[in-house]
C-alpha cells in the first residue's frame, strides 16, 4: 500500500468509537488559557486549525483538574461547569472536520515551578527533585489519602464535564514526571501505604481514576493513558513496570496506550540522549512498542520523532503502532497529515533548536518555549514563524513565564487571603 492509503485507514477502539486515520496529534502544552485558568478563544482558533489540518485524532494540551495546583501559568484548569459555553465552542471547533478531539486530564505534583507555587506542592512522598532541578521547585509534601481520593474524583469529574462539553475522549497523562508518573516511579513514590511499595500498589492510582473515569463517563466513551516506557531515571519506573502497568489497564477495558518516555530531569520525549540509530527510525520508542504488542491487543500511539510520510506510513504497516503520534511537526505545519493523505510525499521542516550556548541548549524546556510560541501565533490567527530566533524565543518567553508566574502567584494569594 501506499502511505497515504496505509494511513488514511480508519481504526475502531474498543469503545466501538472509530477513529478516521492513523495520525495523532500528540498534547503540547499551550499555555493559551486566562490567567485565571479559563479557555479562550485563541484555543478555538488553534484547535479547529488542526481539524481542519487533517489529523484524526487530536489530543488537547494537559487541562487540569485542581485550579490549586497548576503545572504552568496560563493552564485550563476544568473543575466545574462554569465554562461549558467556551467549552462546547472549542470542543465545536475542534471536531469539525469529522475527527476527534480529546482532552488530556493533568495533575501536575510536585512538578510546579517555584516561581508559581503558593502553597505546598504534592507528591506520594516527600522527595525533591535532584541537583539539576531542585533550585527551581519547592520540595514537596507526602499526600495525605483523603488528598489521594479526592484527587481521583478530580479527574472523573473534569472528565464528565468535557464529555457534556461536547469533547469525544479524554487522556489520562500518565507520563513525563507528573503526578501519575509520580506514583508509578519507585523513585519519587516511596510510600509504605496501598498507594506505594510493590508495582501493585504504585500502579493503584492511575488504575483507580481509569476506574473513576469509566463510572462517570460510560463504557462507550474513549479513555487513553499516555504512559512512559520507562523514566530512564536511575531507581525509575522501568520498561517491565511499564508493561506490566500497560497490561493491566488494558484488561481493565482502556481504549489506547500511547507510548513516550523520560522526565524534565531525563528528557528523552523531547529526543534528547536518542541513539542516532532510533532517530533514523524516526519512532523514538517503537522498539518497547514491538515488544507491547505482543502483550495487549489494544490499539497504540507512538510518539516522538516522526518525520516523514514514509517513515510514518512503515511503523503502521509493520504493526508495531496503529497511530502515529505527531506533536512539533503540526506546530510549523498544521496541515501535514492532510497533504500527506492527499499522496503528498512530506518530509516535515522540523530540526533541532539550538542557540548555541550549551548550558542554554541542554534544557529540557529551551525546545519547548520555543514550539509554544507557534502554538501563540495560530492562537491567534497568523502562520507559524518556522525561522524565529530561538535566543530571541527563548528570552522573551522566559520573560513572558515570569510575568505570568508573577501574576498568577499574586492572584492566587489573594483569593487565599480573602
Amino acid at each position: 500500500m501506499t502511505f497515504a492509503t496505509t494511513l488514511g485507514q480508519p481504526l475502531t477502539l474498543p469503545c466501538g468509537v472509530t477513529l478516521p486515520n492513523r495520525f495523532g496529534k500528540s498534547a503540547m502544552s499551550e499555555t493559551l488559557g486566562t490567567i485565571d485558568n479559563h479557555a479562550t478563544r485563541e484555543l478555538v482558533r488553534l484547535y479547529k486549525r488542526w481539524a481542519e489540518g487533517g489529523t484524526g485524532l487530536v489530543i488537547t494540551g494537559n487541562i487540569m483538574v485542581d485550579q490549586r495546583q497548576l503545572g504552568e501559568p496560563h493552564n485550563v484548569v476544568v473543575e466545574d461547569e462554569r465554562d461549558m459555553p467556551m467549552l462546547r465552542e472549542w470542543a465545536r471547533a475542534g471536531t469539525h472536520a469529522g475527527n476527534q478531539l480529546w482532552v488530556q486530564l493533568n495533575h501536575p505534583g510536585k512538578q510546579i515551578p517555584k516561581m508559581l507555587a503558593t502553597g505546598d506542592t504534592l507528591s506520594p512522598s516527600a522527595i525533591p527533585f535532584g541537583k539539576a532541578l531542585s533550585p527551581h521547585f519547592k520540595k514537596p509534601r507526602a499526600l495525605t489519602e483523603a488528598e489521594i481520593l479526592d484527587i481521583i474524583q478530580r479527574f472523573a469529574r473534569t472528565a464528565s464535564i468535557v464529555k457534556a462539553a461536547g469533547f469525544t475522549g479524554v487522556q489520562i497523562h500518565g507520563a513525563h514526571g507528573y503526578l501519575v508518573s509520580q506514583f508509578l516511579s519507585g523513585h519519587h513514590n516511596q510510600r509504605t501505604d496501598r498507594w506505594g511499595g510493590s508495582l501493585e500498589n504504585r500502579m493503584r492510582f492511575p488504575l483507580e481514576i481509569y476506574r473513576a473515569i469509566r463510572a462517570a463517563v460510560g463504557p462507550a466513551y474513549p479513555i487513553s493513558i499516555k504512559l512512559n516506557s520507562a523514566d530512564f531515571q536511575r531507581g525509575g519506573f522501568t520498561e517491565e513496570e511499564s508493561m506490566t502497568v500497560a497490561e493491566t489497564l488494558a484488561n481493565e477495558g482502556l481504549d489506547l496506550l500511547e507510548i513516550s518516555g523520560g522526565t524534565y530531569e531525563s528528557p528523552k520525549m523531547a529526543g534528547q540522549g536518542i541513539r542516532e540509530s532510533t532517530q533514523k527510525r524516526e519512532a523514538y520508542f517503537l522498539d518497547y512498542a514491538e515488544k507491547i504488542r505482543a502483550r495487549i491487543s489494544i490499539p497504540l500511539m507512538v510518539t516522538g520523532g516522526f518525520r516523514t510520510s514514509e517513515g510514518m506510513a512503515a511503523a503502521v504497516d509493520s504493526g508495531a503502532t496503529d497511530i502515529v503520534g505527531v506533536a512539533r511537526p503540526l506546530a510549523l505545519e498544521p496541515d501535514l497529515p492532510r497533504r500527506i493523505l492527499n499522496g503528498e510525499s512530506v518530509h516535515s521542516v522540523v530540526e533541532p533548536r539550538r542557540t548555541g550556548i550549551k548550558a542554554i541548549d541542554d534544557m529540557a524546556m529551551m525546545e519547548v518555549v520555543w514550539f509554544a510560541r507557534q502554538l501563540h501565533r495560530m492562537g491567534k490567527g497568523k502562520e507559524p514563524r518556522k525561522n524565529e530566533s530561538v535566543l530571541g524565543a527563548f528570552v522573551r518567553s522566559l520573560v513572558m513565564v515570569g510575568i505570568r508566574s508573577s501574576r498568577t502567584k499574586r492572584m492566587k494569594l489573594r483569593a487565599n487571603s480573602g
